[in-house]
């Protein structure tokens, strides 16, 4: 972190706090729940190194950007209005996005609202799905009924906070270690969870939850020193009010039902759970490329679960790097 240079900007009347090293295009890292900057820890210096101005930042909500507590504050709409604000501060007219997980809908977002802004646009673990029939929360509750479903379960204001502030090393540690290839696979013989809907509805996110005695490799002590004291900062309401605010955006957004017009790329984990609820399995580039009209790159990553850039940050710099060559960002 000591060769990343750390700013705090005003962006969409809130504060943003961004992490960036490098000169040249401009390249923006959207990070997802529960994260940081830091989980692009490993992409910002390959791409700085490229010859791109490479910028992480703390999403609103989290870590040390601002954390406003109305749930309407979380909409896409603000979201993407934050990210065109930090292409102002820092005195830009185009940016290429990339997101993982809640930064997948905000960059894809940000490039259906705002096409002049967003040249290329890539996402990870969560692709370009257009916008559903119906408004998202509605769709869970009618499909989940009386078994649990996490995003329901994050509707419970204060007890889905409670459940994970009680103890955020260990909640932040389950969380990780149970979404990552090696959770995915511990968990595949007893379906203890994988997004599945394998609870009751009164359950709790934690519960059941596998508990490995190691750490996965791709994560270390430091590292989650590191995300907890985020989040001691910050705590959960905000990132949670992102799920809260889900059925606003539906309202507010119609055009989010069109493809995606700008070159973009979608890389994801063979064995990331969110495969299960939006495709049932695996994804094909079929099923992912009806919502684009230009996608350069599709790759699924073997053995890989969720936290995609981390758990595979070599891969992911190599096509990361291929796309930014393909799209001609320089």
């Amino acid at each position: 972190m000591h060769d990343l240079d750390f700013v705090v900007v005003k962006s969409n009347g809130i504060r943003l706090k961004l992490a960036m090293a490098g000169d040249g295009p401009l390249v923006i890292f959207s990070h997802g729940w529960p994260e940081s900057w830091y989980s692009w820890r490993h992409q910002i210096p390959v791409i700085a190194g490229a010859g791109y101005r490479a910028v992480a930042y703390d999403v609103r909500g989290y870590g040390e950007s601002e954390n406003p507590y109305p749930i309407e504050a979380y909409t896409i709409k603000q979201l993407a209005a934050d990210v065109t604000g930090i292409i102002d501060a820092l005195g830009y007219d185009e940016a290429i996005l990339f997101g993982h997980d809640w930064g997948g809908p905000i960059a894809l977002s940000t490039a259906v609202l705002y096409p002049q802004r967003i040249s290329a646009v890539g996402s990870l673990s969560v692709p370009h799905t257009g916008r559903g029939s119906r408004p998202v929360l509605d769709h869970w509750r009618s499909v989940y009924r009386e078994q649990f479903f996490y995003q329901l379960y994050f509707l419970k204001q204060g007890i889905a906070e409670q459940e994970f502030e009680q103890n955020l090393q260990r909640s932040l540690y389950l969380t990780y270690c149970n979404f990552d290839g090696r959770g995915v696979t511990a968990n595949s013989s007893h379906r203890s969870l994988d997004l599945e809907p394998v609870k009751r509805s009164d359950a709790s996110f934690l519960a059941g939850m596998y508990e490995p005695e190691t750490y996965p490799g791709w994560l270390t002590t430091d590292d989650l020193a590191y995300l907890v004291g985020q989040f001691e900062n910050s705590g959960l309401r905000g990132p949670l009010n992102r799920y809260r605010a889900q059925n606003i955006d539906w309202y507010q957004l119609p055009q989010l039902s069109q493809p995606l017009e700008q070159p973009a790329c979608f890389i994801t984990g063979a064995l990331d759970p969110v495969n299960a609820f939006l495709f049932r399995g695996a994804p094909t580039r079929a099923q992912i490329e009806k919502h684009y009209h230009n996608l350069v790159l599709f790759e699924l990553l073997e053995d890989v679960g969720h936290w995609t850039q981390q758990e595979a940050p070599a891969a992911v710099n190599t096509l990361l790097l291929k796309f930014l060559e393909s799209v001609g960002a320089k």
